[in-house]
């Protein structure tokens, strides 16, 4: 199965909503969804992204398939993939698209000045 990468062992992955705007312009789909980002240690994730690049080129959707916090199987299609090198090792950075009622938006207001 080529047309999905599974996350084995770890926690689930953590979704971050999508901001850069030539995501957007790759986001299209016939159902109302939000485009989230998510890093992921891979240790072939060159190889991982030649999959997504060979899937998209046949026309095909590929997929990210990990447990969800509650330990459901869950599949998410993936919109656009990178393998960046950072100082602990090969990272996977990926682009999902997922239904937008399981979006959340979460606000944290920082305070960063100091009180006297």
């Amino acid at each position: 199965m080529d047309d999905k990468i599974t996350i084995i062992e770890g926690p689930p992955p953590t979704f971050e909503l999508a901001q850069e705007g030539w995501v957007l312009g790759v986001h299209e789909g016939p159902t109302q969804s939000a485009l989230v980002f998510t890093r992921l240690r891979a240790f072939n994730s060159q190889a991982l992204v030649e999959r997504c690049y060979n899937t998209w080129r046949n026309k095909g959707t590929m997929r990210l398939e990990y447990r969800s916090f509650d330990g459901l199987q869950q599949q998410t299609p993936i919109v656009a993939a990178r393998a960046v090198e950072v100082e602990e090792g090969p990272l996977l950075l990926l682009w999902l698209r997922i239904p937008a009622q399981d979006a959340q938006l979460e606000i944290d207001f920082d305070d960063d000045s100091e009180e006297t």
